[in-house]
């Protein structure tokens, strides 16, 4: 059988730091168009599906060229959970003919996310088939072995990991094992690891590592700033 994919977006309408942070324009574009349009032109989906609570929103990703789902305000709160909404998205879909195998999300905070990072972790994640799904990665710049619990003043650190006889937060960058975090690029998962797990990702997880400023992710005002300066700079 053929493998079948989804791309979906979500575009709640609540932002809280940024008011209606997915419809933000860089370079003329939104980032709700954006993220529609490098789908699209991967030419690998199926279906390209806008999740969201505005019918604003739905309108407009209609016009880019998205089908429209619309959650409840329930699941578009700052702490509804990815599988709450992709959950939801999945009852809404008809898969009758279309017998989805895989689903991609990709969030429209990222600008920098273009159609070739899309296929690259598509090829990347179908030459390692064992895997249950994919997320993004990208080398951590603040080591998790440098932070610290503040309790009444008296500070803590985060990990008592010791290099060398000496406590981990007193090293250079350079003795430091690399640890990786999560960015905003995509998640790529097996449409089967929502009932077997109750979760967008299972278990067994592969890292793909983003180039550049493809994790990029606005989630504060100076975001917005330096997007708009790289965008500047290059096509998005």
């Amino acid at each position: 059988m053929p493998l079948k994919l989804i791309a979906l977006i979500p575009a709640r309408s609540g932002s809280e730091r940024i008011k209606h942070k997915n419809l933000i324009k860089i370079t003329g574009r939104s980032l709700l168009e954006i993220s529609v349009k490098n789908a699209i032109k991967s030419k690998i989906f199926q279906k390209i599906i806008v999740s969201t609570d505005s019918k604003k929103y739905g309108k407009m990703a209609n016009d880019f060229g998205a089908e429209v789902i619309l959650r409840p305000k329930n699941l578009a709160g700052s702490t509804s959970t990815d599988f709450e909404w992709v959950s939801h998205a999945f009852k809404k879909i008809s898969l009758k003919k279309d017998t989805i195998t895989h689903f991609f999300i990709l969030r429209p905070t990222n600008p920098f996310r273009s159609h070739k990072t899309i296929l690259r972790a598509w090829k990347y994640f179908n030459k390692n088939s064992n895997f249950e799904s994919l997320r993004a990665v990208e080398l951590c710049r603040q080591h998790p072995y440098k932070m610290w619990i503040n309790n009444k003043r008296k500070i803590k650190p985060l990990f008592s990991k010791k290099i060398k006889n000496q406590p981990a937060y007193n090293v250079q960058f350079k003795s430091l094992p690399k640890i990786y975090i999560q960015n905003a690029s995509l998640e790529i998962s097996k449409l089967s690891v929502l009932k077997k797990y109750k979760s967008i990702t299972g278990k067994k997880i592969l890292g793909f590592l983003t180039n550049g400023y493809e994790g990029f992710d606005i989630n504060y005002k100076e975001d917005i700033f330096f997007a708009r300066k790289i965008a500047n700079k290059r096509k998005v």
